[in-house]
């Protein structure tokens, strides 16, 4: 049986500068660019089942901001910096890609804040290239969407993949264990932005319940 403690939510909120932990304080509107018809249909479907951990789904609009959550593939880093007017969007765009390009990744995420410090817009930016282009879209997607569901540290999965997938079946899902623990950090009782580990430990109890129940069968 697993355990989880306010150690190990620590962890997970651990950053640089101390224990930060943010949330979405408002509905997820995702839009994706650079995938076909079909790509986007598994994306569609696997964003809202993810978003679903959280106890909230996915609207169409998100009244400040059109679309809150979104997806730019790319073949090259390049191409990211050629996209129109996203440099308003993404400061420094120029030199985010050549960083990028550096360092060889594959993929990227940047976060916006409202006032409070919540989250109010997430751009996921994939390259399809090397070992991320034998990843399934729906692998991808469920994985990617619950790295931008939570402000996570960047130790948290450093050794364990939060994102399973059942061999029988083929379907993904976030493993019981993270998805207890993202579920609790939504409780509508707890805040949206906390920078004190207190809020781990009020994370705690609430992810082992849940946790215990999808065990239980509840």
């Amino acid at each position: 049986m697993t355990n989880i403690d306010a150690a190990k939510v620590e962890h997970l909120f651990s950053h640089k500068a101390g224990y930060r932990f943010a949330r979405w304080a408002r509905p997820i509107v995702p839009v994706v660019f650079g995938v076909n018809d079909d790509t986007l249909a598994v994306m569609k479907t696997a964003i809202a089942q993810t978003v679903a951990v959280t106890g909230g789904k996915i609207e169409e609009m998100d009244p400040e901001l059109g679309t809150n959550f979104m997806w730019f593939f790319c073949k090259e880093w390049s191409e990211i910096g050629g996209i129109p007017d996203l440099d308003k969007l993404v400061p420094n765009i120029g030199d985010m890609t050549a960083e990028l390009e550096k360092r060889n990744l594959n993929s990227h995420r940047i976060f916006a804040f409202d006032e409070e410090g919540a989250i109010k817009l997430c751009v996921v930016m994939v390259r399809i290239k090397n070992e991320m282009a034998d990843i399934p879209v729906h692998v991808l997607t469920t994985g990617e969407t619950f790295f931008a569901l939570a402000l996570w540290g960047p130790e948290a999965f450093r050794d364990t993949n939060p994102i399973g997938m059942i061999e029988e079946t083929g379907a993904v899902m976030v493993r019981p264990e993270y998805a207890s623990v993202l579920r609790a950090t939504y409780d509508l009782a707890l805040p949206n932005v906390a920078d004190d580990v207190s809020h781990a430990m009020r994370v705690a109890p609430r992810a082992q319940k849940l946790y215990d129940d999808l065990q239980n069968g509840a």
